[in-house]
């Protein structure tokens, strides 16, 4: 931020959240403060610096296939059970939430700051939800 305002000229910051940010990860409590942290902070501070041109933004990821989830990307039937509560059926890519940084960081979304973006593959919708259960 002191670089941005301190040149002028406006700038861009994304931060990295989780969809852990809105939706509670029971046995993992620093995660989810730490991520519900971090929209207050992406919000206050695009709020703060809308003015100067400063971007404030977030990208949530859901259940992305990386090094850090082998544990259950690698085992058929820990990935199946994880995949069963996604929507789309399915885990993400880095590439996927690497496209999603790279629109936040483009001109495409210059008029956009405040917000997380979700590339989550639909679990922020609540899939527990999926079927209607109630009148």
């Amino acid at each position: 931020l002191a670089h941005f305002v301190a040149r002028g000229e406006g700038g861009n910051i994304i931060n990295t959240s989780s969809v852990h940010q809105i939706i509670p990860k029971p046995g993992y409590l620093a995660y989810s403060i730490s991520k519900s942290a971090m929209a207050g902070l992406t919000r206050t501070l695009a709020l703060e610096f809308a003015g100067r041109g400063i971007r404030v933004n977030s990208v949530g990821p859901g259940a992305i296939d990386t090094p850090i989830n082998a544990a259950w990307t690698d085992d058929p039937v820990k990935r199946a059970a994880v995949e069963s509560h996604i929507p789309m059926g399915r885990v993400g890519t880095v590439e996927e939430i690497a496209a999603v940084f790279a629109f936040l960081a483009s001109d495409e979304a210059s008029y956009i700051t405040g917000q997380t973006l979700y590339a989550c593959g639909g679990v922020s919708l609540f899939p527990e939800f999926r079927d209607n259960w109630a009148s």
